[in-house]
């Protein structure tokens, strides 16, 4: 262990002395008597080893208790779990770990002989502050939340580093003061929280060894190699430059989640280097630092101390205490804005390329000490992204012709940017020249248009299920309630109100539609709300049904949001993992032939793509690059299917998907329609193709009431017989590479309205789950069998 004579507020000794104590407890009013049998066996066993409830002081007489430790820590740490719990029982800030669980020991005999354990991004320098913060946690009550993300990055058999997250458990530790020891007063926590970097205060209140750790702390580690809530904020901060609106929405949920705050905020301020000034970035994100005002002095706004940190030097300013930092400054303008904004604490983070000041990031809470100098250290892994972000909007402002396109057209695919470029050369000229211009329609002539689609089979059915269990659940609740309440008092109000919720669920037994839904949310908040609220009155046994009912309650619907939360966050899942997927696998199709590309998400994901030598500038086009992309789409839609299964595994609601591609043989024009910020076909004839697209998912096989789009099957849908044969040869390659299967269907469609003569190919999608080799591959109907 450390070297504890300069190194700690405390001495350390590992004592079990709480669980020992927790057993002869346990043991007084145990009834069942094979566990008292064992609680029994367990303590007069663990009597022959006093030192274990005194205290060991020594990584040496640890180890000689190793054997006794394992015993009396067998309910903390079940033999049963060891093969799957990577776990193991530490002393504060020190790297001896004992009594590990199997999977621990292999992870770490795994990582090879000359690996030493270290924590990631570890400060030893803070240690006397941590240390000082755990005894105020755990003597004082505090909840001063100092933990930041700590983890081991340990190198698997192969070579490659996981990442574990680090919790920390520390239930079985006892703090006791020495003659030295100093009490401490809220006023104390209050100056220690805003000086965290004033060593020799931390000192003077927690003076080196004055207190007696006893105890030990037990470390959980999870694997997040792959973390997707910081992984999902550095993709927004990458794709969107800099955060608006919408996906400021979610990079705050995601701070929120980081500091553990359902209510913190955040905000951004632009720096002018030249005039030392701050403004917005723009209306749709807030300034807490500027509130009402659009631009301001950094002398103005900041203190000494505030200017100081963050424009000189570039280092985090916080304020834990709101209301004292106004008090000492009383004609501070940040004071006031931030009491006027109910502030109670915040951190003020640079965002600083080298020495150049960029912007300023802002976390903001209204709770005091929330917000302070120890957990601002969470922003280290975060800030250099929303570097990399600002750089990028600053390039972008700087360049007058994006800029002209980003305010006459929505986002424009790269592969035919180059031709807005040249129209808004043309823009620019004409304005320069006369003062008069405007920015012309943008057409591709001879385009092949491809269009596919994986859509959630019978998705409309699913929500109404999952929104008529929810509904029936609360009424459900509603009705314990009514008749609990009836037997204390039985009023002829209660028998009314349980027979409206009788009339409510037979009507929902039967069907759910618009109307009825509406009407029994209608009916709990005119009707019931008022009735739970006089409830809350009547009983302890009515209060702590309402208690439960309320937690069930969503906050934001009013209503038990359970099911339909599945199914929302089941569709939202596989749409963004799809979408995700055909963009990174579209950026690849860009090196076959450059071509326009969108997709867009409904109740499933669907693309389009044009391809032609019209959209290019100086490149020739060939029916080879058509073939080529046809036979990619056809690749990229199987391996969706496989992806749209492989993230419902472990979901708790399971969908099924149809997926389809629409063959035209012919080309068409389209045009890019300045008021309606899109692509879309030209002309009267080429219109046809969008009404195929709109309606052939519904089209039947003749003379059957057969849909031609099944689960478990690809239907490729054409007119031209040159397209059937050439189609066929793509799926006898795919069919080689075990992406479909060996049954080939040959369909003729019902006639759909405006459109006749369709006819399909429809043939089987072989699937690989998560643990299958490549070479093994499934039926739609295997599959569902190992999923379910």
């Amino acid at each position: 262990m450390k070297d504890q004579t300069k190194d700690f507020p405390f001495n350390i000794k590992v004592s079990f002395n709480k669980v020992i104590s927790t057993y002869r407890e346990r043991a007084k009013v145990e009834k069942n008597p094979i566990a008292k049998s064992y609680l029994k066996n367990v303590l007069e066993y663990i009597d022959n080893y006093p030192k274990l409830k005194s205290g060991l002081e020594s990584k040496e007489e640890i180890k000689e208790h190793l054997e006794p430790i394992h015993i009396l820590l067998d309910d903390l740490f079940p033999n049963i779990l060891t093969n799957n719990e990577i776990k193991a029982a530490s002393l504060p800030y020190q790297k001896f770990l004992f009594n590990k669980t199997k999977r621990f020991q292999e992870i770490i005999d795994q990582a090879g002989e000359d690996f030493e354990l270290t924590i990631r991004n570890f400060d030893s320098e803070t240690d006397y502050v941590f240390g000082c913060i755990l005894i105020l946690n755990s003597f004082y009550g505090y909840d001063i939340d100092f933990t930041r993300p700590f983890y081991y990055d340990i190198p698997d058999k192969n070579g490659i580093m996981r990442h574990y997250r680090i919790a920390a458990n520390a239930d079985f530790v006892e703090f006791e003061k020495t003659k030295n020891a100093i009490d401490i007063t809220d006023e104390d926590v209050d100056m220690l929280l805003q000086n965290t970097d004033n060593i020799d205060l931390w000192k003077q209140k927690f003076p080196p060894l004055s207190w007696v750790f006893k105890g030990f702390i037990i470390f959980n580690l999870t694997d997040v190699t792959v973390d997707d809530g910081i992984s999902d904020l550095k993709t927004q901060l990458l794709n969107n430059k800099l955060p608006k609106e919408e996906s400021l929405k979610g990079i705050t949920e995601i701070f929120r989640s980081i500091y553990r705050s359902p209510d913190l905020n955040v905000g951004l301020t632009i720096f002018d280097k030249k005039n030392l000034d701050l403004s917005r970035l723009d209306n749709n994100v807030d300034s807490y630092i500027l509130k009402d005002y659009n631009e301001i002095n950094c002398h103005e706004i900041f203190c000494e101390q505030g200017y100081n940190l963050l424009i000189d030097k570039q280092q985090y300013f916080t304020i834990s205490n709101v209301e004292a930092y106004s008090k000492n400054l009383p004609d501070s303008i940040l004071a006031k804005n931030l009491e006027a904004e109910n502030i109670k604490s915040c951190i003020f983070a640079p965002i600083a390329k080298g020495n150049d000041l960029l912007a300023i990031l802002e976390l903001v809470s209204y709770h005091k000490n929330e917000l302070n100098s120890i957990n601002a250290v969470k922003l280290e892994d975060i800030v250099p992204y929303l570097v990399t972000a600002l750089e990028r909007n600053k390039a972008d402002l700087e360049n007058r012709i994006k800029a002209v396109i980003q305010s006459e057209c929505t986002s424009i695919h790269p592969s035919v940017l180059w031709v807005f470029e040249e129209e808004a050369r043309r823009y620019i000229l004409d304005l320069e020249k006369d003062g008069v211009s405007s920015f012309r329609d943008i057409a591709f002539k001879d385009v092949y248009p491809l269009y596919g689609q994986i859509d959630i089979v019978g998705s409309s059915e699913e929500r109404n299920k999952a929104i008529q269990a929810d509904l029936l659940e609360h009424l459900n609740m509603i009705n314990k309630i009514i008749e609990h309440a009836y037997q204390e008092e039985a009023l002829p109000i209660y028998e009314q109100v349980k027979f409206r919720i009788d009339e409510f669920r037979d009507d929902l037994n039967e069907n759910l539609n618009a109307s009825s839904e509406q009407k029994i949310i209608n009916f709990l908040h005119k009707e019931i709300d008022p009735l739970i609220n006089h409830f809350k009155t009547k009983s302890e046994v009515l209060k702590q049904m309402i208690e439960e009912y309320n937690s069930c309650i969503d906050k934001n619907t009013g209503v038990i949001y359970d099911q339909r939360k599945n199914y929302d966050d089941t569709v939202q899942r596989i749409n963004r993992t799809l979408a995700r997927y055909i963009d990174r696998k579209q950026t690849e199709a860009q090196q076959i032939f450059p071509h326009y590309f969108e997709r867009y998400k409904t109740d499933g994901v669907d693309h389009n793509i044009y391809i032609g030598e019209s959209m290019t500038k100086n490149k020739t086009f060939s029916r080879v690059y058509l073939h080529n992309i046809r036979l990619w789409q056809i690749q990229v839609v199987c391996e969706m299917e496989n992806k749209f299964y492989q993230i419902q595994e472990n979901m708790p609601l399971k969908l099924d998907a149809a997926s389809l591609i629409l063959v035209f043989s012919s080309t068409l024009s389209i045009k890019y329609r300045m008021d309606e910020k899109k692509f879309d076909v030209d002309g009267t004839y080429n219109a046809r193709y969008e009404i195929i697209k709109k309606r052939i998912d519904k089209a039947y096989i003749k003379n059957t009431e057969e849909r031609v789009t099944q689960k478990g099957k690809i239907a490729i849908i054409y007119s031209q017989k040159a397209d059937e044969r050439e189609y066929l040869k793509y799926i006898d390659y795919l069919q080689k590479k075990n992406y479909l299967g060996s049954e080939v269907e040959l369909l003729e469609l019902e006639d759909v309205q405006g459109v006749v003569g369709l006819k399909a190919i429809r043939v089987k999608i072989l699937y690989h789950t998560n643990k299958d080799s490549e070479e093994k591959t499934l039926t739609y109907e295997n599959l569902m069998e190992e999923l379910h």
